[in-house]
């Protein structure tokens, strides 16, 4: 796994480059959100889960923690799927070319079953949001991988089961990514919105036609230089996020 690869000698020998996440703060249709975009080009995105005891690390401090003590520091975090009580990954999860989760493609409850759901797939120098379907289909050689659900955005689509007027109301997050997988953005929104309006913050705002929710409610982001790193109350599950240089 890439967090266990990390921890256990590969930031002794491989340079790090310095931060190119940029993260700010902005007010769209008269909510606030925290969007981060992060440079693939620049910057590599991690998936963590477990640590070397295979314990979930559960909060961005315990992973900081980990990652310290191998010589380098958390940057960029945030939650990155839905999960169950035990904090295993509802859908697919891949680490580091190691499958824990297999992919679901039936309906279901709740929102990951909300079909079409999606995959965001990280390869060498670029991030995707694929619809599972076409997941599946296309079969992407990515080095790590996690599927959540609904997607936001499919093909500049909102999701077709959206309601304008929803009164279903949280504070959520998600991801999009460019078309040529060089920059993911990330999205928390800072108060509670309902799904066709945080959609259209991908869509209408930041201009992505493929974004996939990661979820709401227990929503939480890391963003060192706004001075932001989210506790809550409960652990998380998986977790998406950029390593950095120690000093």
């Amino acid at each position: 796994m890439i967090a266990r690869a990390l921890l256990g000698g590969l930031l002794a020998f491989a340079p790090l480059p310095a931060a190119a996440t940029s993260c700010r703060t902005e007010t769209v249709e008269g909510a606030p959100y925290t969007i981060c975009e992060v440079d693939l080009s620049q910057e590599t995105l991690h998936l963590f889960l477990n640590d070397r005891s295979d314990t979930p690390y559960g909060y961005f401090s315990g992973l900081d923690a980990a990652l310290q003590a191998g010589g380098a520091r958390l940057g960029f975090a945030m939650n990155a799927g839905m999960y169950h009580e035990d904090r295993t990954p509802v859908g697919l999860f891949l680490e580091n070319g190691i499958e824990r989760q297999s992919v679901i493609t039936a309906p279901g409850p709740g929102n990951f079953g909300l079909l079409p759901n999606g995959v965001l797939c990280l390869r060498d120098g670029r991030a995707d949001v694929i619809e599972t379907l076409r997941f599946v289909q296309e079969a992407p050689a990515c080095n790590s991988a996690t599927q959540s659900g609904p997607m936001l955005v499919i093909d500049g689509a909102l999701h077709p089961r959206f309601l304008e007027n929803s009164n279903s109301r949280y504070i959520r997050n998600g991801v999009g990514t460019s078309d040529d997988g060089k920059i993911a953005t990330f999205v928390i929104s800072d108060a509670p919105v309902n799904f066709h309006t945080f959609g259209r913050v991908f869509r209408d705002h930041l201009g992505l036609r493929n974004a996939l929710y990661f979820d709401g409610n227990v929503s939480r982001l890391r963003a060192p230089d706004l001075g932001r790193d989210d506790t809550g109350f409960a652990p998380l599950g998986p977790i998406i996020g950029v390593v950095e240089p120690a000093d």
